[in-house]
């Protein structure tokens, strides 16, 4: 999948999650990109993050990311076309101490594009707000 200027957020949250997939990378779309797309963008976001699950070596992330033209940028991942960035914020997947999360397929998406299901992540924001 091509990313553009005109790529949505939804579009590049689904196309990152079908790179990692086909490169092996488990990772769950959570924080404020999961918010906004099950909100309809009333929760604005600029960054698109991945909680890696399990170890990924940084080499794989970059290979993964430079399928889409995307290029490492100190922690995170820009696009010489897109103004949105992905980042992968430190695991584990949690709501504050909650570790039972179950991600659910991103809506709209094939099931490679996991993500927070919307009650979790209504919780993670709310977590995020308060700390």
């Amino acid at each position: 999948m091509k990313i553009t200027a005109r790529s949505t957020l939804e579009t590049v949250a689904i196309a990152v999650g079908d790179a990692l997939a086909e490169n092996g990378i488990r990772a769950v779309l959570t924080g404020g990109a999961c918010a906004g797309i099950y909100s309809g963008r009333l929760n604005s976001s600029q960054d698109v993050g991945f909680v890696l699950e399990g170890r990924v070596a940084p080499s794989s992330l970059d290979a993964a990311m430079a399928t889409l033209g995307f290029s490492r940028q100190g922690s995170c991942y820009v696009h010489p076309e897109s103004p949105l960035w992905v980042e992968f914020p430190r695991g584990p997947l949690a709501v504050g101490a909650d570790l039972d999360l179950r991600p659910v397929p991103l809506r709209s998406a094939n099931p490679r594009t996991p993500a927070l299901s919307p009650t979790d992540s209504c919780r993670d924001r709310l977590a995020a707000f308060f700390h």
